[in-house]
C-alpha cells in the first residue's frame, strides 16, 4: 500500500522560511511526477509546484522566485523550500504523487495524496 507522509509545516513569521518534505512509502517502482498543492480556508485546492521524474518544474505564478521544489527519485521524496513567506501563503499543503507504479498497481500508475500539513504565516 502506497502512502505519502508530509512533514515540516508550522508557524512562521512573514518573511520567514519553511521547508516541507514528503516521503512516499511502499513497494514503488517509479513515480511520474510529484507536486505540492495547497488549500486555504474557504478556497479551492490549487497547484503550488510540480516536478517531473526528469526534473522539469512548474510553479504557480504566486510562488515563482520564492519557492523551490526538488525530488530524490531514489528515495521517492519531494521537498518544497519556501522563502519570503507572506500571510497569503497560509494554507494546508498537500503532497501528490502522480503515476505511481507500485507492486499493488503494476503495470498501471495511480495517483496518491498525502493528508496535508498546515503552514501558518503570521506575526
Amino acid at each position: 500500500q502506497v502512502q505519502l507522509v508530509e512533514s515540516g509545516g508550522g508557524l512562521v513569521q512573514p518573511g520567514g522560511s519553511l521547508r516541507l518534505s514528503c516521503a512516499a512509502s511502499g513497494t514503488i517502482f517509479s513515480i511520474d511526477a510529484m507536486g505540492w498543492y495547497r488549500q486555504a480556508p474557504g478556497k479551492e485546492r490549487e497547484l503550488v509546484a510540480v516536478i517531473s521524474r526528469l526534473g522539469t518544474t512548474n510553479y504557480a505564478d504566486s510562488v515563482k522566485g520564492r519557492f523551490t521544489i526538488s525530488r530524490d527519485n531514489a528515495k521517492n521524496t519531494v521537498s518544497l523550500q519556501m522563502n519570503s513567506l507572506n500571510p497569503e501563503d497560509t494554507a494546508v499543503y498537500y503532497c501528490k504523487a502522480v503515476g505511481v507504479r507500485s507492486r499493488d498497481s503494476w503495470p498501471d500508475g495511480r495517483d496518491y495524496w498525502g493528508k496535508g500539513t498546515l503552514v501558518t504565516v503570521s506575526s
